[in-house]
């Protein structure tokens, strides 16, 4: 019986990620493709997909630019949607385009009395608006779940990892158990 039991946890362990990752892939997929339902299954997902791409392209002409910073002043303008919108871009910002953030992959000494360190990413070296020379902004994201902490911390104890952003990430979020 404890063979038996042994043979359905090993079947577990290998079916259950395969079967959850093919059921949020197909969640995610029959979703978009329901935002532009035309009847018939996955044309909505690929209008949008040459809808994203078309704009991408348009986007990408000089002449075109100053009308997306018009557009993106008003939108700063108006007091709730420009919380929303400008948190969204930095978010979208900070994983894609010119203005990467989680490129700076860190080891963080947490304390001085402490040999236990924290990975995380560099989001800012220098600060504007307060006078901290000696510190940057961390963040750390939280294992197993889609948010983390920022912390200004000394320079002395961050530690810069010449690792790829996206290792150490998944090494993060999986909780130490990706290999890293």
């Amino acid at each position: 019986m404890a063979r038996i039991f042994r043979y359905f946890l090993n079947g577990l362990l290998i079916m259950a990620p395969l079967a959850i990752t093919i059921w949020i892939v197909v969640a995610v997929i029959d979703w978009l493709d329901s935002m532009v339902d035309l009847g018939v299954p996955g044309l909505g997902i690929l209008l949008m997909v040459m809808l994203l791409t078309f704009v991408g392209f348009i986007g990408s002409f000089f002449f075109v630019k100053p009308l997306f910073v018009v557009g993106e002043r008003l939108l700063n303008k108006v007091p709730l949607v420009s919380i929303i919108y400008s948190s969204i871009k930095d978010l979208f910002d900070a994983f894609v385009g010119d203005n990467q953030k989680f490129n700076k992959p860190v080891m963080v000494k947490m304390t001085e009395a402490s040999d236990n360190f924290k990975m995380g990413f560099v989001t800012q070296e220098q600060f504007q608006s307060i006078t901290l020379d000696d510190r940057v902004a961390v963040y750390f994201p939280h294992s197993y779940n889609f948010s983390g902490e920022l912390f200004i911390v000394p320079k002395k104890n961050v530690v810069y990892l010449d690792l790829p952003s996206s290792d150490v990430m998944k090494f993060v979020v999986s909780g130490g158990v990706s290999k890293l």
